[in-house]
């Protein structure tokens, strides 16, 4: 484990991390400080309430961006699938029919 130190709207944070991921940690930290810093009136709020401000905003443009991404196509092989199931079906009438034809000549 390691410890990194985050400076988030003038207060100091120690987060601990996995070895390895203290570039990312900061660059997140960095990220919440530079939100909060386009804001206005947060002096005097307590760091809960400020961690709470950025946190919404941080949630509501996860949801902008989730919302704008496009549904994914279908997949290929759902074609493929319903290609397959297309001849399938072809051939259970052909046997349909040919049992048809032979039961009528009995």
């Amino acid at each position: 484990m390691s410890n990194v130190t985050l400076e988030i709207a003038g207060r100091k944070y120690t987060i601990a991390c996995a070895e390895g991921e203290e570039p990312h940690i900061e660059m997140l930290g960095a990220s919440i400080d530079k939100k909060l810093s386009e804001l206005d009136n947060l002096v005097g709020q307590s760091p809960e309430r400020i961690l709470l401000y950025a946190s919404l905003l941080l949630a509501d443009e996860l949801h902008e961006a989730k919302a704008a991404t496009p549904s994914p196509a279908p997949p290929a092989a759902d074609a493929e699938t319903a290609e397959k199931l297309e001849a399938m079906a072809d051939r259970l009438e052909t046997i349909a029919m040919q049992l048809e034809t032979g039961a009528s000549a009995s």
